[in-house]
């Protein structure tokens, strides 16, 4: 693991005295620096006071579980807002997984679990966030801007309403305004992998920020490769 790895901090957020402190371990041995949490209430004050390269959160917790507590760090504004998310779900329970996802969630993993297997996901994360740039200020679609940082919509300054998946979707093209991302990599990480949901998400989302939702100016379709966002 390169040196610039190793400098990466983790957050490890399980009620489990024994799974928390065995993740830590293994994580840092692993060459990252690692901070858990027993909880959401003290969660919330490390991301306060800490900066944070991805964070691990267990699903089923006392008090506030790990779907809030997902939810919450998506609130916030950037860069703690953009922090990383891996999800540690129950076996079985697929219906978890998919809220995750929809929440904001990058990967979840399925209790029990390898930590080899936990390690080798972790570092694909963060892998991918390296290779994501950096988001710029805000997008002017007509009437409407996008906050990407943030993941807010407006229209003539008022906030419009977004889900999860219609945000993800619109940070993913926002990463690289005017030019085509292809379908199934848009897809990569919703529910269906087939590219259906991305293309419900559209739809919606063409009613929300287009004069003509059937004559989209900011939301393209690229032909035969998926879609485009076209800002001012």
């Amino acid at each position: 693991m390169s040196g610039a790895a190793r400098a990466r901090h983790l957050l490890i957020v399980d009620d489990d005295d024994r799974i928390r402190e065995l993740l830590k371990e293994y994580l840092a041995r692993a060459g990252f620096r690692v901070t858990a949490a027993a909880g959401g209430a003290p969660a919330r004050k490390l991301i306060g006071t800490l900066d944070f390269d991805l964070a691990v959160f267990d699903v089923m917790m006392p008090g506030e579980d790990g779907f809030s507590l997902t939810r919450w760090l998506r609130e916030q504004r950037a860069p703690a807002g953009r922090t990383p998310v891996l999800m540690l779900t129950a076996m079985g329970e697929p219906g978890d997984r998919i809220e995750g996802l929809k929440l904001g969630a990058d990967d979840y993993l399925a209790k029990p679990f390898e930590p080899e297997e936990l390690l080798l996901r972790i570092e694909a994360i963060l892998r991918r966030a390296q290779d994501r740039p950096a988001q710029g200020g805000p997008l002017s679609l007509g009437r409407c801007q996008f906050d990407p940082d943030r993941g807010e919509l407006s229209q003539d300054g008022e906030p419009v309403k977004l889900t999860e998946a219609e945000v993800a979707l619109l940070r993913e093209l926002a990463r690289t305004p005017h030019e085509a991302v292809e379908r199934l990599e848009l897809a990569r990480d919703t529910v269906d992998p087939s590219g259906r949901a991305v293309d419900v998400q559209v739809t919606r989302l063409r009613r929300k920020i287009e004069a003509d939702p059937k004559a989209p100016r900011y939301l393209q379709t690229v032909r035969g490769v998926g879609y485009r966002l076209a800002p001012d």
